[in-house]
């Protein structure tokens, strides 16, 4: 397999793991609740597909759990597959700065979460407000420092 895939997934479980961190910290200091946008969009998915996550019906209580865990491993799926794209695109890039580059996969990140969510209907960007927008960001931000600052280590020490 492509050794720059591999140390880009290896550099979107780090960054992944930067991002949680960030939120969680986030959530701890300003005494905030979790996003109910990644449950929500399970939701409208299962709308979407007609399905139901539970014979008990979409309004039970195994539903929900299980929309739950399908919110986060989906965020997982966009880290682990943001960051192998990076690893695919960064050989491209020689020469950009490492903090360009972090900001670049943060960003695409971000995108990669955010548009289909609104586009399922889960959230509308436009209607959030400032400290929604740094909520989103910062983590967005830190995961994309740490995936590229690792696809950079993993990188240099199979040269």
């Amino acid at each position: 397999m492509n050794r720059s895939l591999l140390a880009g997934l290896a550099a979107g479980a780090a960054g992944t793991t930067a991002l949680n961190l960030v939120t969680y910290l986030d959530m701890v200091v300003r005494a905030r609740p979790a996003s109910s946008t990644p449950e929500e969009t399970v939701r409208k998915s299962e709308e979407l597909a007609h399905a139901s996550l539970s014979a008990e019906g979409p309004d039970s209580e195994s539903a929900s759990n299980r929309r739950s865990g399908l919110g986060a491993l989906l965020g997982i799926a966009a880290g682990l597959g943001t960051g192998a794209l990076y690893g695919l695109v960064r050989p491209r890039l020689d020469g950009v700065p490492l903090p360009v580059l972090g900001i670049g996969a943060g960003l695409a990140a971000n995108v990669g979460t955010t548009g289909p969510m609104a586009a399922l209907g889960a959230t509308d960007p436009r209607t959030w407000p400032g400290s929604s927008w740094v909520s989103d960001l910062v983590p967005h931000l830190a995961y994309g420092f740490t995936t590229a600052a690792v696809w950079e280590l993993v990188q240099s020490r199979s040269r």
